[in-house]
């Protein structure tokens, strides 16, 4: 396992409302996300006082959303080649994201409307250092 594939049919299960959420978390950890460079960094989208690390889960998702971003830019089609990296989803989860310093998730598939998920910076999802709930999350154990 962990492979693109694996993780877009956890993420499908979960759309249609079944499938156990710890596992959608789990296959993100074990799968290789593909993240686009933009500028020499990551690409990453601001959205509900949230920095969004755009990932996706094989090289056909990731030109679904070159397509979409030519669109948007007003291009047409692609006018550029994507470079980008394979992250484990692990290493984005406790490595990347802790390391961008401000509340922070990733959204996988972001140009796939039915196939898209987001992994919000909170609790059980990335380092309780960094989640925006840990607070919460303290106090609801505390009672």
């Amino acid at each position: 396992m962990g492979d693109g594939v694996a993780l877009a049919d956890r993420i499908a299960e979960r759309r249609a409302g079944v499938g156990d959420p710890r596992a959608l978390v789990g296959e993100l950890r074990r799968a290789l996300v593909l993240v686009p460079y933009d500028g020499g960094g990551l690409w990453t989208a601001e959205f509900g006082g949230v920095r969004w690390v755009c990932g996706f889960t094989d090289e056909g998702a990731l030109a679904r959303f070159a397509a979409e971003r030519a669109v948007v830019e007003g291009a047409g089609a692609p006018s550029r080649t994507w470079e980008y990296a394979a992250f484990r989803g692990a290493r984005l989860l406790d490595e990347v994201i802790p390391a961008m310093g401000v509340p922070a998730g990733v959204a996988v598939n972001v140009a796939d409307p039915d196939g898209s998920m987001l992994f919000p910076p909170v609790v059980g999802i990335v380092p309780d250092a960094v989640a925006v709930d840990a607070d919460e999350a303290d106090r609801g154990q505390e009672r």
